[in-house]
């Protein structure tokens, strides 16, 4: 069962491009990673899953329901953390959780002092008391406290220090185990790399590939390290071959294409040393944008 689908799903903001033609779908129980840099089109698209926005043609349809037609049924069961959170700076932090609770069909409090006493957060203190990563995981807690069927995360981990950062992953896993889908919306591909089962990646508004993490970096370029004394790197310049760089008696180069190839290539000539790796999710990142 898909949690998410879309559509060409697509936004003009006026004649500014939002997203064009997005279409993808997210199986239940799946962490789905979204990445592309800031204004690649991940935060436009998470808003009109959540019908902040409307969209200007195509459809995005969640728990099988039309996004703008059943939006606040549809709420009821997604936890949002937006990339940056804003709030009623009068309030204690506690008043602005039991409100935030009061608005679902369940009794939210044992979740939310469990959430806040795991994210070491001051109930008592004031909104505008607190520093921006502790703003941040009133946004957390706020998010989960409902123990939402879908989980939409929007750069989550900006303002949290280390540890932090590793504790609300641990969380995010608990959650996944639980059952709960995830769409992780980020430009931090590490986080991605250890936390998604599948990722998609987006440019300049439209999704360029949707592959599972383990598929991407297998079926990609692969990385190549030669050291040999006096090797001519220009000996490399073949059809699959990019990125060649030369340093201290090294040779390296992104491959795609017949590893055998490359490798009678290589055995033609007398070397000390032979490195063959699959690209980070970094480096196969990089290589589309570029």
């Amino acid at each position: 069962m898909n949690i998410i689908e879309t559509d060409h799903l697509t936004k003009y903001y006026g004649k500014a491009r939002g997203i064009i033609d997005v279409s993808l779908n997210v199986e239940e129980g799946e962490i789905f990673g979204f990445i592309g840099p800031n204004g690649a089109g991940k935060s436009t698209t998470i808003r009109l899953f959540l019908s902040l926005i409307y969209p200007t043609k195509g459809d995005a349809r969640i728990f099988g329901k039309d996004c703008i037609k059943f939006g606040p049924e549809i709420r009821q069961e997604i936890g949002y953390l937006p990339s940056e959170v804003f709030y009623y700076e009068g309030m204690k932090v506690l008043d602005l959780l039991e409100y935030s609770a009061s608005f679902y069909k369940k009794d939210c409090s044992k979740r939310l002092f469990e959430l806040a006493d795991l994210m070491e957060l001051d109930l008592k203190r004031r909104i505008d008391d607190l520093s921006y990563g502790n703003k941040k995981k009133v946004g957390i807690v706020q998010g989960l406290l409902h123990q939402p069927k879908l989980i939409i995360l929007d750069e989550p981990t900006s303002g949290l220090d280390p540890l932090m950062q590793q504790k609300f992953f641990n969380l995010i896993r608990e959650e996944h185990d639980r059952g709960a889908t995830v769409f992780f919306s980020s430009h931090i591909l590490g986080e991605v790399q250890r936390l998604c089962n599948r990722v998609a990646i987006i440019k300049e508004g439209s999704i360029i590939d949707i592959q599972d993490i383990k598929t991407l970096q297998k079926n990609n370029y692969k990385k190549i390290q030669i050291t040999a004394d006096g090797m001519d790197e220009t000996r490399f310049n073949i059809d699959g071959v990019s990125n060649i760089e030369k340093m201290d008696g090294m040779i390296s180069f992104f491959y795609k294409g017949d590893i055998n190839t490359i490798t009678r290539l290589i055995s033609s000539e007398k070397i000390a040393d032979l490195t063959v790796e699959d690209l980070t999710l970094e480096e196969i990142f990089m290589h589309y944008y570029e």
